[in-house]
């Protein structure tokens, strides 16, 4: 039923929660897990970088992005079957045209759990997937714990 499957990492709490049942639904349908992270490409003006010049921003979301991938991946159990990834662009439009591209059944995926306005002036990624995914999509929220 699920093949493939995307988690999209942040390294947040949120995806530390989302790992949890990427591992569990892989594990039941023997699927392999693609750990993707997103180095933002947006106008670091327009970006949380405040700033910040370009060639430092570049490196600085590389080596996030990369790291990411690397602790996310390193959650999962021995057993999954991990594809990992690192590509540029805008979070919420990257993930989406990976998920069609590389042919995956299902996203899990952690939110912020930002609520209030908060929510409204960021916005939620997740939230921008779920409404827009080929695919089923599972949101995680982080636990209280």
């Amino acid at each position: 039923m699920y093949d493939d499957i995307l988690l999209p990492t942040d390294n947040s709490a949120g995806t530390a929660a989302a790992v949890t049942h990427a591992s569990e639904l892989a594990s039941t349908y023997d699927a392999t897990v693609h750990v993707l992270a997103v180095m933002d490409t947006r106008n670091r003006f327009e970006s949380p970088s405040s700033g910040i010049a370009s060639d430092a921003w570049d490196d600085a979301e590389r080596e996030r992005a990369e790291d990411a991938v690397a602790e996310t991946a390193a959650m999962l159990p021995e057993r999954v079957e991990i594809e990992e990834v690192v590509r540029s662009g805008v979070p919420r439009t990257v993930i989406l045209e990976y998920a069609e591209d590389a042919g995956v059944d299902m996203i899990v995926m952690g939110t912020h759990g930002r609520t209030g306005l908060d929510h409204y002036l960021i916005g939620s990624v997740t939230e921008k997937v779920v409404r827009r995914a080929p695919v089923p999509v599972v949101s995680v929220r982080p636990s209280d714990d």
